[in-house]
């Protein structure tokens, strides 16, 4: 006989906090690959992915890390890296073969004009077809980093640009040179 006080034990993943298994029900069920984006300390990185009764499948994945090969000098995880890198996501699937996709943000919440929705803009800004709110996209000032162009670098804020001789004022131009060459 089983006591009535004992509750069974969650999934090993979600004890991990890694996935949200209701979530990812409800994203299978839609039947579309995955746009999946995941950042981290470092980087930004961005998948699309097929479930299979086997496993899930990638189609097509790209991160931050790709865009200093592009001539990309600033940060690999602030907004205007996170657009470019949905960007060259985007192009990626849209190559492989992918015309629409679901958003899956795993376990983070995502904030209205935040990076996650700055990453989706590059995705759909790349053609694919990805269900989202208008008003829940940064404005074009954020994206291009504008925003970041205009402070004033003081304390330790920029001391890695100013450590490595590259002006915060020059970020605008440098993302649009990048997005050029995606």
């Amino acid at each position: 006989m089983k006591p009535a006080n004992i509750k069974p034990v969650p999934y090993r993943r979600r004890r991990e906090q890694k996935t949200n298994y209701h979530q990812r029900l409800r994203l299978l069920l839609s039947q579309k690959p995955r746009v999946v984006v995941r950042l981290t300390g470092r980087k930004v990185i961005g998948q699309v992915i097929q479930f299979q009764p086997q496993g899930d499948k990638v189609l097509a994945a790209a991160d931050s890390v790709a865009l200093v090969k592009l001539g990309w000098n600033y940060s690999l995880k602030n907004m205007p890296a996170t657009y470019l890198t949905g960007l060259l996501l985007g192009k990626k699937a849209l190559k492989a073969g992918v015309q629409e996709a679901a958003l899956d943000t795993g376990l983070r919440s995502p904030i209205h004009g935040g990076r996650i929705f700055a990453f989706l803009k590059g995705v759909v800004d790349a053609g694919l077809h990805v269900p989202h709110a208008k008003e829940v996209l940064p404005s074009a000032e954020r994206i291009s980093g504008k925003h970041i162009s205009m402070a004033i670098p003081k304390g330790h804020q920029f001391a890695q640009y100013l450590k490595n001789k590259i002006e915060p004022a020059k970020i605008s131009e440098a993302f649009e040179h990048v997005k050029k060459k995606i």
